[in-house]
């Protein structure tokens, strides 16, 4: 393995815009959730005449559809991103919608028939359940509670129970309380693995708001100490948290299924 500094000054310099991980190819796993929601999506998509994907980063993740809606559209909050998600979606015919986050979405009432998102920075319930024409739905991939807090604890500390939070029993209930219906609730936990010092540098780089105030060398000491941890044992491990979500309009079947 290359030596410590090398690592660190390699993955400081790297560009960590759009919402892809290539870069990490070879130096860090994620396991995947069993369900697939790329393909799930994909599927649903193919069916509908209007979608809307919300916090799409770059775009990745819909550039990788085949069939896309008639109307497709997608909104991100950071400039960077935006502009990638532009250029890799805009010659498919995707209207790509900058917004401030936390705002409200600058789209009519009933607008689209299915809303997705993966890994939204916030589901904003209200504003799902406006957008969403009557017989439409929800379709998204959450992050869970407590996702990745043994890499974010190994330069945090220990977090309190509000820092955990994402629970999917709660987000459930905020979404029935907007005037949907859960239809599907699952969560996966799934093993991430580090192999260098450099993955985690980055990681650290692109989530931000895992160790919000990080810099490489205000944890130099923490990054010192994981990169012998690394060394000696292959690898550091953490657990990733997702949950699965669809949720219609309120009516119907109104059965609660279980979080699984």
């Amino acid at each position: 393995m290359r030596a410590f500094g090398e690592l660190v000054d390699e993955a400081t310099a790297v560009d960590v815009s759009g919402w892809s991980f290539d870069w990490l190819d070879g130096r860090a796993t994620e396991e995947r959730p069993s369900w697939g929601y790329a393909r799930l999506l994909a599927a649903r998509l193919a069916q509908v005449a209007s979608a809307l994907d919300i916090d799409t980063g770059g775009g990745e993740v819909i550039a990788g559809v085949p069939r896309l809606p008639a109307r497709m559209v997608v909104t991100e909050g950071w400039p960077p991103n935006a502009d990638r998600a532009r250029a890799l979606l805009s010659p498919r015919g995707v209207e790509v919608v900058a917004v401030d986050q936390g705002q409200p979405l600058p789209f009519p009432d009933a607008s689209f028939a299915l809303v997705s998102s993966r890994h939204p920075v916030r589901p904003d319930w209200p504003e799902i359940a406006r957008m969403l024409a009557g017989d439409g739905s929800y379709f998204a991939q959450h992050v869970g509670p407590s996702s990745a807090f043994e890499l974010i604890e190994w330069f945090l500390g220990p977090q309190s129970r509000e820092r955990q939070g994402r629970d999917p029993e709660r987000e459930a209930a905020a979404a029935r309380d907007a005037g949907l219906r859960i239809t599907d609730l699952r969560t996966a936990r799934c093993r991430m693995e580090f192999f260098d010092i450099g993955a985690v540098v980055y990681i650290l780089r692109k989530c931000t708001w895992w160790v919000p105030d990080f810099t490489v060398d205000r944890y130099r000491d923490a990054l010192e100490r994981l990169d012998g941890h690394i060394r000696e044992r292959g690898a550091f491990a953490a657990r990733s948290t997702r949950t699965l979500v669809e949720a219609k309009p309120a009516g119907g079947d109104s059965r609660r299924p279980s979080v699984r």
